[in-house]
């Protein structure tokens, strides 16, 4: 089953996890189906990972205070993310657990989005294809702090400005690997999980790569969603940092 992340415009913003290019052997067979901590991180046995990679670490007590500093080098420049735990400790902790395991490494980003009010690009599938996921799913840590969005006169919407790094989602608690980061304010409900920050090099490299455009297709040759112009490899995510 498809599964889209959605935005109460006229556009979809997609991510699907349903086919991949990994095999339902890539994922362990051993080991809880569900984490017994607060995260309760669930494997997803119809949606295998696109990479192998074992559950997250779920500690009783999860991480919830400091920040994860990441380098993120790409094809198109820099983009370094810092992860804030007090707003999303299972979502960062997860996040981290990937970067562990090189499940981002050599990663294209997917999707550019140029609408007025839709301004992101999404990353985190191994596949390329928007398709690809991590064979787990876990609970949101929706945002409470964001501000309504001007765009909106039914203060639904809510502002994810420029800078901020959220997780994609095909409704409530069902985070996996795929994520976006905004590189102009954009209008959303607030049912994506923030969980960190752009660096100001990172803004450079989105102006970079929003300014290439998105891939033309045979249907639209002037399209405002789909594949970025610039290819946009993530070559690496590390932390620059124990976390």
């Amino acid at each position: 089953m498809n599964r889209a992340l959605m935005t109460v415009l006229a556009a979809l913003v997609l991510v699907p996890y349903g086919s991949s290019t990994a095999s339902a052997s890539d994922s362990s067979d051993s080991g809880p189906r569900t984490t017994h901590g607060p995260c309760q991180y669930t494997r997803t046995p119809d949606e295998p990972p696109a990479r192998p990679v074992p559950l997250p670490p779920d500690p009783r007590h999860t991480p919830s205070h400091g920040a994860v500093t990441m380098a993120v080098p790409t094809s198109q420049g820099p983009l370094p993310l810092r992860l804030d735990r007090a707003k999303a400790p299972c979502t960062v902790q997860s996040f981290v657990h990937l970067a562990r395991h090189h499940f981002y490494d050599h990663t294209v980003c997917h999707r550019l989005t140029a609408y007025p009010t839709l301004a992101v690009l999404q990353c985190g599938d191994p596949t390329g294809t928007g398709e690809g996921g991590p064979g787990y799913k876990y609970k949101d840590e929706l945002p409470v702090d964001l501000p309504p969005a001007p765009s909106d006169p039914t203060g639904v919407r809510r502002l994810y400005g420029r800078g901020l790094l959220a997780m994609a989602n095909a409704g409530p608690d069902t985070n996996g690997s795929q994520f976006f980061v905004v590189y102009g304010d954009s209008a959303l409900r607030p049912n994506y999980t923030v969980f960190g920050t752009v660096g100001a090099a990172g803004l450079e490299t989105l102006d970079k790569i929003a300014a290439g455009g998105i891939q033309p297709t045979a249907q639209d040759p002037a399209p405002v969603d789909g594949t970025p112009a610039l290819r946009t490899e993530l070559r690496s995510v590390r932390p620059t940092c124990r976390p």
